[in-house]
């Protein structure tokens, strides 16, 4: 008797005879590509830019998160290669799709790069095949949008000739402790032999849980959640930041003192704004999706209106303590220190500190900045250029501005020559405090 499809694979999955295909070798994509080749299957990445494609055959790492050794001694093997020619999906028995979902100019659902992923896969999507998105996006995206492009596509009927799932990423770039290998997976499928191979390829690949929940909508739903509860809890954090200063309260002081509770606090910090690809925008697409339900998701759009205003009052802020100086924002030289989302990554998708570069300029300062991470990045159509952090620069800068705190940066000597810093981040905790130094 010839195996049911769900022996069949998972067969091929304790066997390391099934060939991973990942659709989109980003931030996502090339790390989960890598995990799942050191893991023993052969995998092929597809990628619409050649480019990345490109870097990837010569065993050139361009992620953060992965370790360019790991890279290249997979590619040498033969255990990873790339292409951007999809038709080598006829050979491939699981896919991954990895690719970006962003908002479009109305701050809705572009999931364009989704859709067009999916309709090249089903032109070569062959009977006895996984598929498992894990781009983030809206609850019902599987089962209403992918589904039927997949059994359009190819003439397969899911379920039956080919299993669908879905399985968000929790990448975390920068994280330490927490990559891909090690970070808990959750997976929802269509139908239950579904859900029992697709959690057993990441069972193999991953050294942390696996999760089953019901649905693709559950895990869909689920991820929402996760970067949702991140955005309201620093959204409130940002607006008593803004309270406390007005009643002249040290917001950081009161943190430290709310984290030694050992059970019902959870500390978030204050900053900037919010950057990434995930916690701004995700919220967005769960208050798009309610809309369908006639359902207006107010405390979600709250905290969204309070992150989006904090790029301009940290420019307001910066403005008061210019003038506490005698001096005008406009024609002012300010030093950014920090131009990625977060503390000690290269990442600059959504960075509150480009919002912060704009608030300025407009007010007719004149900006540089120096990041470690980021030796350039372009910006309203120019290319900007970190500069050397010396005691001359620091000097020269009427104002130097913290917008992210990599751990690399000397703030003592920035302590010792600026004339004023305003700290978004509470950089220069550790530094003496002056009467030229504020902090968020």
């Amino acid at each position: 008797m010839p195996l049911s499809m769900k022996d069949d694979l998972l067969n091929r999955i304790k066997e390391r005879r099934l060939l991973v295909g990942v659709v989109g070798l980003g931030y996502v994509g090339l790390p989960l590509a890598v995990e799942k080749a050191k893991a023993g299957f052969h995998t092929i990445g597809f990628d619409i830019q050649a480019e990345k494609v490109e870097k990837v055959n010569r065993g050139k790492n361009y992620i953060g998160d992965v370790a360019g050794e790991d890279l290249q001694s997979l590619v040498e093997s033969g255990m990873l290669a790339a292409t951007n020619d999809f038709s080598f999906i006829e050979n491939v028995q699981f896919i991954a799709v990895c690719v970006p979902t962003p908002l479009d100019e109305h701050q809705q659902p572009d999931i364009s790069y989704v859709k067009n992923s999916c309709t090249e896969i089903a032109k070569y999507l062959k009977k006895g095949s996984m598929v498992v998105l894990e781009s983030t996006t809206y609850p019902g995206t599987t089962e209403e949008l992918i589904r039927p492009i997949l059994e359009k596509g190819s003439g397969l009927v899911c379920g039956e000739d080919f299993y669908l799932g879905f399985s968000p990423e929790r990448v975390d770039p920068g994280n330490l402790i927490y990559k891909t290998r090690n970070t808990p997976k959750v997976v929802g499928a269509i139908g239950k032999d579904a859900s029992t191979a697709i959690a057993a390829l990441y069972r193999e690949v991953l050294e942390s849980d696996v999760l089953e929940v019901s649905s693709p909508k559950v895990a869909e739903m689920e991820k929402i959640l996760e970067n949702t509860y991140r955005n309201i809890n620093i959204g409130l954090i940002n607006e008593l930041a803004i309270l406390c200063n007005e009643m002249d309260i040290n917001i950081w002081e009161v943190i430290e003192a709310a984290k030694t509770k050992p059970y019902g606090f959870q500390p978030f910090y204050p900053g900037p704004g919010l950057g990434g690809h995930c916690i701004p925008l995700d919220p967005y697409y769960l208050a798009w999706k309610a809309r369908e339900y006639g359902f207006h998701t107010s405390m979600i759009e709250a905290s969204g209106m309070i992150n989006d205003r904090m790029p301009r009052y940290c420019v307001e802020r910066a403005a008061k303590l210019l003038n506490r100086f005698g001096k005008p924002m406009n024609g002012a030289s300010v030093l950014m220190l920090g131009v990625a989302y977060k503390q000690n990554i290269d990442d600059v998708r959504e960075s509150p500190a480009l919002h912060v570069m704009e608030h300025l300029e407009r007010m007719g300062a004149r900006v540089s900045y120096h990041d470690p991470y980021v030796p350039q990045f372009k910006l309203g159509g120019t290319v900007r250029k970190s500069i050397s952090l010396t005691a001359e620069v620091i000097a020269q800068a009427d104002l130097v501005m913290i917008t992210a705190s990599h751990t690399n940066v000397d703030y003592k000597l920035v302590g010792r020559h600026a004339k004023a810093v305003f700290d978004t981040k509470n950089a220069m905790k550790e530094v003496l405090t002056r009467d030229n130094i504020e902090v968020l």
